[in-house]
């Protein structure tokens, strides 16, 4: 076969000259494209408030004062720049961590299939597999990118406000604002982990289903199920199988002498979970009829 033929037979499979698989849909054109979309605007647009939000709060209402003989996170985050981050991280953990990595990887292939350029991107052709990894791998940048853009202007609002000075504990001590700033940095890389399992179930459904709401709000709505059944104490142990049981284990990070099990707890359920969601994805799309 001579090298000015249009196509070459590898195998059984005919595919045109100088194509290479892993060259299709590159991660920085995922990436731009994403970037490009208005909710993504949108969400780093709705993180990025939030500090300012919180102080022209506390601006209004007063510091924060203690409601009782116990003194709280929130109670401290007046305290200096490291404490409001901190706090800033404490309000949104729980919640609205959690909207941007459902919208980040719940909407990515379900979107295309909406979209009915799912089934074109597949005939370009992009294999199945390559699809689904560039799809997640700038998912789950854009999650991260979001988690770590929450503490980093919170920082700086709060060091304008309030100055740049310790992360005083609750519990009584304080930390230097070096040590705080690498306790911070474990912080955020345990928030992600643990919202690996919200993006594990945003990205199955993305694969199953056609609308990208459909996807989002099952994986937003599940991780509030998995909240509200840490909260039934009559399941004793069985908490601990639950992802949600361990998502404020990071509040050990933020101590003079840090204590690690409940994180590493914490992250080995996340990953399990994770792993077996994200296989499930690989799985049935790879057996799914694309028609969309």
């Amino acid at each position: 076969m001579s090298g000015s033929t249009l196509a070459e037979r590898t195998g059984t499979e005919e595919v045109a000259s100088g194509y290479r698989a892993g060259r299709t849909l590159p991660l920085r054109v995922e990436l731009v494209r994403q970037l490009k979309r208005r909710r993504t605007l949108v969400m780093f647009g709705i993180l990025a408030a939030l500090p300012f939000v919180l102080v022209a709060a506390f601006a209004i209402g007063g510091e924060p004062d203690a409601g009782g003989d116990r003194i709280t996170l929130m109670d401290t985050a007046t305290a200096s720049g490291a404490n409001f981050a901190a706090v800033n991280l404490f309000v949104s953990a729980g919640f609205l961590l959690v909207v941007p990595v459902a919208l980040f990887c719940g909407d990515t292939v379900a979107s295309e299939a909406n979209w009915s350029s799912l089934r074109y991107l597949l005939a370009a052709p992009v294999p199945r597999a390559r699809l689904l990894w560039s799809k997640l791998a700038v998912g789950l940048a854009l999650s991260l990118a979001a988690m770590v853009l929450l503490p980093v202007v919170a920082l700086g609002v709060g060091a304008a406000a309030y100055g740049w000075g310790p992360l005083r504990i609750p519990t009584g001590g304080a930390l230097d604002a070096g040590t705080a700033a690498q306790r911070l940095v474990v912080v955020v890389a345990f928030i992600f982990v643990s919202q690996l399992v919200t993006a594990g179930l945003a990205f199955w459904l993305s694969t199953r289903t056609d609308a990208p709401l459909g996807a989002v709000g099952g994986a937003v709505g599940l991780t509030i199920v998995g909240n509200v059944l840490d909260a039934v104490t009559a399941l004793g142990d069985w908490r601990h199988f639950l992802p949600a049981h361990w998502q404020f284990a990071w509040a050990d990070a933020v101590q003079p002498d840090p204590e690690w099990s409940g994180m590493i707890q914490g992250t080995a359920i996340s990953v399990t979970y994770a792993v077996v969601l994200f296989a499930l994805a690989f799985r049935g799309f790879a057996r799914k009829d694309v028609v969309s």
